[in-house]
């Protein structure tokens, strides 16, 4: 299985930037996927997930998260970013047919996710 992320970047504070993640090897249409940040000196973190049908979390009003079923790519909307999202980010993928009882910060991640991308920068300028 591989995920490959893309779309990184720097970025003045108030930009937006779009995060791609294209998934080979797996059923991508039957998986749970994710974005997760680590920030310097921080855990990882849940930022957004989405389910096969469309349900999702969002870990604010300023990120989007969204799947191409026909394309196998997952994608992050990230809006009027802050210093405080400079972080890699990183996609994940729930083996087919995986089914958390929910999705979310409280989820241990091995609950939603087997499979990670290496990760895309992000940095934000003040």
């Amino acid at each position: 299985v591989q995920l490959v992320e893309s779309g990184g970047g720097l970025v003045q504070a108030g930009g937006s930037l779009r995060l791609a993640c294209v998934v080979s090897g797996t059923t991508f249409s039957a998986s749970v996927m994710g974005w997760s940040r680590q920030a310097p000196g921080k855990e990882r973190a849940l930022v957004a997930a989405i389910v096969p049908g469309g349900s999702t979390y969002e870990a604010n009003d300023r990120f989007t998260i969204s799947r191409d079923d026909a394309r196998n790519t997952l994608y992050l909307e990230l809006g009027s970013l802050q210093s405080d999202d400079t972080a890699v980010y990183y996609c994940a993928a729930g083996a087919p047919d995986k089914r958390p009882y929910e999705i979310g910060p409280g989820v241990p991640e091995g609950e939603m996710f087997d499979y990670w991308g290496q990760g895309t920068q992000v940095t934000v300028s003040s």
